[in-house]
């Protein structure tokens, strides 16, 4: 999501965030871990602040999504910060994990558009060096099965700016559908930005995963 609902001056002081695996249905007292081919994805933690802070915060990855926390203690109390929304079963954030590493190396974000979670959002981010890897296709399939099979989402949407041309052609590759364009829906250093606006129904998913390179 581009417009991220984070907010740095909202966000508590950093305190032990907790790294107990959980399985899917308990999603709330914790993320559970799930492995694909090329990446794992599981709960953030602290000790993912540094590694995302140099990741996220270059010019290449922040040039279409919301400003990312300025500092890494900015990046820590975002990471509690996600901790406490998804105890509050309003939102999740998924760490990209590639195999061979123990640091994320991206994020991706689900929260509700309404009370039951049957509409709801989803974004991601992801180090430059790891785009066109594969990565992105692999940890997105793992993110949908969630969203889909345990939040038990309906509909799903994304909204990504009309330039972000890496950004929509990853969304595209993973079945979403393009329902039109939302004109200056998104203000980026001063500047207004037109969106595409996407969706992924959850009959769409399942139809869609079975043709998915594995």
């Amino acid at each position: 999501m581009e417009n991220m609902p984070y907010r740095d001056e909202l966000a508590v002081s950093v305190t032990t965030a907790t790294t107990t695996v959980f399985p899917d249905t308990d999603w709330q007292s914790g993320l559970p871990v799930k492995v694909g081919t090329k990446v794992g994805i599981r709960e953030l933690r602290l000790s993912d602040a540094q590694a995302l802070f140099a990741m996220l915060s270059t010019d290449e990855v922040g040039k279409f999504i919301s400003p990312p926390p300025a500092t890494l203690e900015g990046f820590e109390r975002f990471i509690v910060w996600t901790h406490r929304e998804r105890q509050e079963g309003r939102y999740a954030c998924f760490a990209v994990v590639p195999h061979g590493c123990d640091h994320a190396v991206g994020i991706f974000q689900i929260r509700q558009l309404d009370f039951n979670f049957e509409t709801a959002e989803w974004g991601f981010a992801l180090g430059s060096e790891y785009w066109g890897s594969g990565v992105f296709t692999d940890a997105g399939r793992l993110v949908l099965d969630f969203v889909f099979g345990t939040l038990n989402v309906h509909r799903l949407e994304a909204r990504s700016a009309l330039g972000n041309g890496r950004g929509n052609s990853a969304i595209l590759k993973l079945g979403a559908v393009h329902e039109g364009v939302l004109r200056k829906a998104f203000l980026r250093n001063g500047k207004y930005h037109d969106q595409n606006m996407w969706s992924i129904l959850d009959e769409d998913w399942y139809a869609a995963r079975q043709l998915l390179p594995r």
